[in-house]
C-alpha cells in the first residue's frame, strides 16, 4: 500500500514531534516526571497532565503562559532550535 499523494494537512498534526503554536496540548509525547513532579517534555505538573481534559480554556490559557515564560521544557527547547535552523 502506498501513501496518497495529496495527503490532508491536519491542524496541530507537528505538536508531538516539536510543539507547535496551535496544539490545544502543551505534550510532545515525550512524559517524563524523573526526580520531581514536573514533566520535562511539556513543563506540566502531573496534575495539570492528568486533568488537563476537565480543564477550562482559561485554567489551560494559565499553565501555557506559565510554562512558555518558565521556557525549560523539551518543547520549548525544540522550538528554540528549529527556529535557530529555519
Amino acid at each position: 500500500m502506498t501513501a496518497p499523494s495529496n495527503p490532508i494537512n491536519q491542524a496541530g498534526a507537528n505538536s508531538l514531534s516539536t510543539g507547535d503554536e496551535h496544539s490545544d496540548s502543551p505534550c510532545i509525547g515525550v512524559c517524563t516526571t524523573l526526580y520531581d513532579e514536573v514533566c520535562q517534555g511539556c513543563g506540566r505538573t502531573l496534575s495539570e497532565v492528568s486533568n488537563w481534559v476537565f480543564l477550562s480554556q482559561e485554567e489551560k490559557d494559565s499553565v501555557w503562559k506559565r510554562i512558555r515564560a518558565d521556557g525549560t521544557a523539551m518543547r520549548f527547547q525544540r522550538q528554540a532550535k528549529e527556529s535557530k535552523t529555519a
